[in-house]
């Protein structure tokens, strides 16, 4: 499917174009909004609310070919905007369980260590590193220069090195990586 045919389909008003665009996102929309959220439920919503916007103001969208990134961004802001609801409200099983779904002791661990580092890396490095964003996709969500994407993330995985390398048991601690 060509996704920039797709999208001027979709932006004349053509119902099927957008569907078919969403259904070829869903899965990367579903990976950032997780990447934010720590509820299915909340995911779900995001999600939803980001179509439904998308779908409202497709046809301000002004280069067909960065369809996935305005998406996205959409997609992003609402997960900031559920956070902002929810930041007064914190649910006691949110902080100590970890979700049935997850498989193996690696990613509750890998789960558990993002946790301790500030937001602006945690959410950096989940969606570089795990949900597999390109810093060019990162640079035009965020709207900044590729070079400073670089350079946040290389503060970022410092920062998570500094922090997890103080922790016992971690195989890095003391500069031994092995």
């Amino acid at each position: 499917m060509d996704m920039t045919k797709e999208v001027k389909k979709a932006q004349k008003g053509h119902p099927h174009a957008f569907e078919h665009l969403i259904r070829a996102h869903k899965v990367i929309m579903y990976r950032v909004a997780r990447t934010l959220l720590a509820s299915d439920a909340d995911c779900a919503d995001a999600i939803q609310e980001a179509i439904l916007k998308a779908f409202e103001n497709i046809r301000t969208l002004r280069e067909p070919a960065y369809f996935k990134t305005w998406l996205l961004r959409i997609v992003i802001n609402e997960c900031n905007r559920i956070l902002r609801q929810h930041r007064k409200v914190i649910e006691l099983d949110e902080w100590t369980a970890p979700s049935a779904k997850e498989s193996g002791f690696e990613k509750v661990e890998l789960e558990q260590l993002l946790k301790t580092l500030p937001e602006e890396d945690r959410i950096l490095l989940k969606l570089y590193h795990i949900d597999d964003l390109s810093i060019k996709e990162l640079a035009e969500i965020y709207q900044k220069p590729e070079n400073t994407i670089k350079t946040q993330l290389r503060r970022a995985r410092e920062h998570a090195r500094s922090i997890w390398s103080k922790q016992e048991g971690y195989p890095w601690k003391n500069g031994s990586g092995n």
